[in-house]
């Protein structure tokens, strides 16, 4: 029989259940969004909202953290500029500095965020404010009974928070992890391993190659 894969998420992949831990809740943000060269961007969520409340976004060259939020900026018609690659919000200002010489720049972020990317542009003297569009909420409401051995898949560091709200851990339980970032967010007795890259799909084909 083999082992059921969990993920975090409510996006939707092939021999995989989704367990959806937390919810999403847009912030419509009145921004004059006029005055800013630069929008950045470490979450689709972000870039959700903001289309949601602001066509204006488009028109704005975006920085992206990742190729998945970058794809989703040219997706919904906004201007790719760049895409760091990197699942490390601090790597990814250190990737902005030289970028954003002279430019006055957006950060539009979740309510709760585990970068200090902010604190490193002003630093570095980059004109930079943010603006919260959306804020993560764990949905107390599952009722799903996990079956031994089975492997977890974490997306983020608020999938963590809002999964241990709900569940003990079994240790028959195994952990597959997008990111260092989220890692550091885990439990310190619990075992994982990280995909080789930052999207969902790598850390299904990960789980499938260790542990089925």
């Amino acid at each position: 029989m083999k082992n059921k894969i969990y993920l975090l998420s409510n996006q939707k992949y092939k021999d995989v259940e989704n367990l959806e831990v937390f919810k999403i809740k847009y912030i419509n943000a009145n921004i004059d969004l006029s005055k800013y060269d630069a929008l950045l961007f470490t979450s689709k969520n972000a870039i959700y909202s903001i289309d949601n409340f602001n066509k204006n976004w488009k028109k704005i060259p975006s920085y992206s953290i990742a190729t998945k939020t970058s794809n989703i900026v040219e997706q919904l018609g906004g201007i790719n500029q760049f895409d760091s690659k990197s699942s490390n919000g601090d790597e990814f200002a250190s990737k902005l500095i030289p970028l954003l010489k002279n430019k006055k720049a957006l950060y539009l972020r979740a309510k709760k965020v585990v970068s200090n990317l902010v604190e490193i542009l002003k630093s570095a003297n980059i004109d930079i404010e943010e603006n919260i569009v959306y804020e993560t909420i764990c949905n107390d409401n599952l009722n799903t009974k996990l079956e031994k051995n089975s492997i977890i898949i974490f997306t983020s560091p608020s999938a963590i928070k809002c999964f241990f709200n709900q569940y003990d851990w079994d240790e028959s339980f195994k952990a597959v992890v997008i990111g260092k970032t989220t890692a550091n967010h885990l439990p310190q007795n619990i075992d994982y391993k990280i995909s080789t890259e930052v999207n969902i799909q790598e850390c299904i084909n990960l789980a499938k190659q260790l542990y089925i």
